[in-house]
């Protein structure tokens, strides 16, 4: 239970707040400290101050205007220092952290009388690798042999610019104006020069590294043992999870963490337990691998052991790479006819993830000699790496540090390869959940590719397994994460415990301010010509020439179509996404208003959440149609597949859900504050004549309706 004095000190610290901000008490601020607080302050620690039992998740959703963040932050803050956890609070969006970092954590420390210090965390692959940059100089001024290309794409050639920033890097270090962080760099980098002078866990050196010292990520990581609150990502918490917790960011028992844009964590945590492979490309890095062989030797071949591994690595590079070859041929039959196709990046689903026995039985061959390429390399990082603590080492440290990250490196990328094939080696058992497996032809500009790909149909079992099993205490927030009124979609894509604590807060908006209707003459989405040409017709006597208005579509192909069949005194109202910058668009649009003129917004999925445009920006919200999710995407195909073969209906219990969320994200672009009034107009009479039209409309707020 919540004790008095930690009650205490949360209501005293939120009075302060809002007095110091000139704030006044919400009420659905107010029920989610209290939800938070009582679920935080439920968990009990061992002897070993870690947890005892489970459950201790709190799932809530707040809409905009409830003020989130301080909620978490006040009642979570005095827990985590009274149970000597450090609070990890995770975004999915920069722009979130951002404000985070920036406004909520200073605003809250200046006004509540909390004592606590914070940081932001960031993976290896912000900060710049002094050893990777001190190569590239060196080779350039001729001082030491080039390396190897990590990759089979990777330019060997650096041009004249590329050196010159390069040397303004090392300078700008040198003069303390930088410290080595990406996000600090004074212009935008491309990601084919920062790829060159960043590294990751299995290059890294660590503590043995000749410039620990100078090391900006080991600089920013010793901070993270003296803070309170942790700042960080959705990526960075399941990169972290996924080497086992405790790597980067503190393990999972030792933390309690807030997903804030929590909506995102089940999509994004299957990204991270998703496997790929491009063919082509593979084939030629392990080309590359074996035309480096007696190169490696060269510089190694001081350390009789380093000898012995690397006389090791032609046997299992040339397997893989004869098998590689026999695949080629074998996925053509089933690719070729995506050649065919007028998709970007057409895909080719194997049904219920059976990958067919040809396919198979490779793959089982695969399996083994990337396992076996995999040893070899990591026991030749491990050697490498043994040597940089040996002061009698036989091999230069120079050739050490400049070998260790390639072979950790293509340790790797043979581990993911092993990993591909492993889930294409086995059948699924019987029963049980299946994989979605598929193949997606890409085209370089230099030749064709074919990547196999395999991946979890969902991320509930992981998540379970890494996260809400084993960490101390946790929040997942969002304005959406309920659907049709319930958690189960986030249960069942998360794997949160049903003994979670899962509450909606209201949200303090007057939502009768939004005029929701569905125009009578709007066509049913699901012919596409019809509803294409009624949106022709009915936009322009919807739009108010003198307003700002924002137009949601589902697919770039009818946005298009429908731009170029509109008149042109309303085509010269509208930015279209895409054809500039998101920032450039939306400022554009704003500039517009300022102005007094009007400005119409047409975009997709990607502005239906997140944009924020309040007040005269946006007075009207125009949605196309229905949000149903594209039906190629290979793992909603499968999980569709697999929901509909245990005798469920994958419409209504994963399309519709989905819809809704998306739907009320759409919606919520109108109301941005207490003050903000519109129209909210959906273009889709299935709205009104299915069955599930109802279901939808009534997870949308209480809007005024007119219909």
């Amino acid at each position: 239970m919540l004790s008095a004095e930690s009650k205490q000190a949360i209501q005293t610290a939120y009075s302060r707040f809002l007095k110091g901000r000139g704030l006044q008490a919400r009420y659905g601020q107010k029920l989610m400290i209290a939800e938070i607080a009582r679920t935080l302050a439920g968990v009990e620690l061992d002897e070993n101050h870690q947890r005892v039992g489970g459950g201790h998740v709190c799932v809530i959703e707040a809409g905009t205007g409830t003020g989130k963040t301080v909620a978490y932050l006040l009642a979570a803050i005095p827990i985590a220092q009274l149970l000597g956890k450090k609070l990890v609070i995770s975004t999915a969006t920069v722009a979130l952290q951002e404000q985070i970092l920036h406004k909520d954590l200073p605003e809250l420390k200046e006004n509540s009388g909390l004592e606590f210090s914070y940081t932001l965390a960031k993976g290896r692959g912000r900060y710049l690798c002094l050893n990777k940059l001190d190569r590239i100089l060196s080779e350039q001024s001729g001082g030491v042999d080039a390396m190897p290309a990590l990759y089979e794409d990777e330019q060997p050639t650096i041009d004249a610019d590329a050196m010159q920033l390069y040397n303004n890097m090392i300078n700008a270090l040198a003069a303390g104006d930088w410290s080595g962080d990406k996000d600090d760099w004074k212009d935008e980098l491309e990601d084919r020069l920062w790829f060159r002078v960043t590294t990751d866990h299995r290059q890294c050196t660590g503590r043995r590294c000749s410039n620990v010292t100078s090391c900006s990520f080991f600089k920013a990581r010793e901070s993270l043992a003296n803070v309170d609150v942790i700042v960080t990502n959705h990526d960075l918490v399941l990169a972290d999870l996924a080497l086992g917790g405790g790597a980067i960011l503190p393990a999972p028992g030792d933390a309690i963490y807030v997903f804030d844009e929590g909506h995102h964590l089940p999509d994004k945590a299957l990204n991270h337990f998703s496997h790929h492979l491009r063919v082509i490309s593979t084939t030629r890095w392990l080309d590359q691998c074996i035309k480096s062989i007696t190169t490696m030797l060269g510089d190694l071949s001081q350390s009789s052991d380093l000898t012995y591994l690397i006389d090791q690595l032609p046997k299992p590079l040339e397997a893989c790479k004869g098998q590689m070859e026999r695949l080629w041929p074998l996925l053509q039959s089933l690719a070729g006819d995506l050649a065919e196709s007028s998709e970007h990046s057409p895909r080719y689903r194997f049904d219920q993830g059976v990958v067919g026995e040809d396919l198979q039985q490779l793959a089982a061959e695969l399996k083994q000699s990337f396992s076996d390429l995999h040893l070899v390399f990591d026991k030749i990082a491990i050697e490498l790496e043994d040597l940089l603590e040996d002061r009698h080492s036989p091999v230069p440290k120079v050739d050490i540090e400049n070998w260790f990250p390639v072979a950790g490196l293509w340790s790797t990328r043979a581990e993911a390869c092993w990993q591909l094939w492993a889930s294409y080696a086995q059948p699924d058992p019987p029963g049980a959940m299946p994989k979605a497996r598929w193949l997606t032809l890409f085209d370089t500009g230099a030749y064709v590719d074919i990547e196999i790909c395999s991946s979890p149909i969902l991320a509930a079992n992981n998540l379970q397994v890494s996260l809400w099993d084993h960490c101390c205490a946790a929040v997942v927030t969002s304005a959406t994460l309920s659907a049709l009124g319930h958690f189960e979609r986030f249960r069942m894509r998360a794997g949160t415990p049903a003994e979670g604590n899962y509450t909606l807060v209201p949200s303090p908006f007057d939502f009768t301010k939004a005029e929701l209707s569905i125009p009578a003459d709007s066509a049913d989405a699901g012919n596409n010509a019809a509803h294409t040409q009624a949106l022709v017709q009915q936009l322009p006597k919807l739009i108010d020439y003198q307003q700002g208005s924002l137009v949601l579509f589902s697919s770039r192909r009818q946005m298009l179509e429908v731009y170029e069949a509109l008149p042109a005194k309303l085509k010269k109202l509208i930015l279209l996404q895409g054809e500039r910058s998101k920032q450039e668009t939306i400022r554009q649009h704003k500039l517009a208003i300022d102005d007094g003129e009007g400005s119409v917004l047409f975009g997709l999925a990607s502005f239906a959440e997140g944009l924020d445009l309040p007040g005269d920006y946006c007075r009207h919200v125009i949605i196309a149609k229905i949000p149903f999710a594209v039906p190629d995407d290979p793992i909603e195909a499968a999980l569709a597949e697999w929901i509909d073969q245990r005798g469920g209906n994958a419409f209504m219990e994963i399309s519709v859900p989905d819809a809704a969320i998306k739907l009320v994200q759409a919606c919520g672009r109108l109301l941005r504050n207490e003050s903000d009034s519109g129209k909210i107009s959906i273009l889709d009479n299935r709205m009104l004549r299915r069955r599930y039209g109802q279901a939808l409309l009534d997870s949308l707020p209480p809007y005024k309706r007119s219909f």
